[in-house]
């Protein structure tokens, strides 16, 4: 029998519809669409992380979510009130920004007091 395309060799995996792959900083995520043997559909969410072993070697660590259909709406909903919580608690870009900005400008002041160094001319080395 010939294996039809989109279906992995194990069989276990369905015909993937959609794939999207987000990187994110260290992490990647793929968000795959699959279909099951009765046409109905599924979301795979993989993150999937570089690490590196005792033998220096690296390897890809990876955690895998199946979400499906009549899940979709009440997990939409848990992120979306997370995600926004953690928004309402956490400070703004623009507070960052800011509080980034009057850091540096500390750092720099400091910087330049501790730079208060008396005007030496090389020609006075020779004396």
């Amino acid at each position: 029998m010939a294996m039809e395309e989109g279906f992995e060799k194990n069989g276990t995996d369905r015909e993937e519809i959609f794939s999207k792959v987000v990187r994110a900083g260290k992490r990647t995520y793929f968000f795959d669409v699959k279909s099951t043997k009765g046409n109905d559909y599924y979301l795979t969410v993989t993150e999937s992380k570089k690490r590196f072993g005792d033998d220096g070697k690296f390897f890809y660590e990876k955690h895998k979510l199946f979400l499906y259909k009549e899940d979709f709406e009440k997990f939409a909903e848990g992120l979306t009130e997370a995600v926004d919580h953690i928004k309402s608690i956490s400070p703004s870009e623009e507070e960052r920004i800011s509080e980034r900005s009057s850091s540096e400008r500390s750092e720099s002041e400091s910087v330049k007091s501790e730079s208060n160094f008396s005007n030496v001319s090389f020609e006075d080395l020779d004396k």
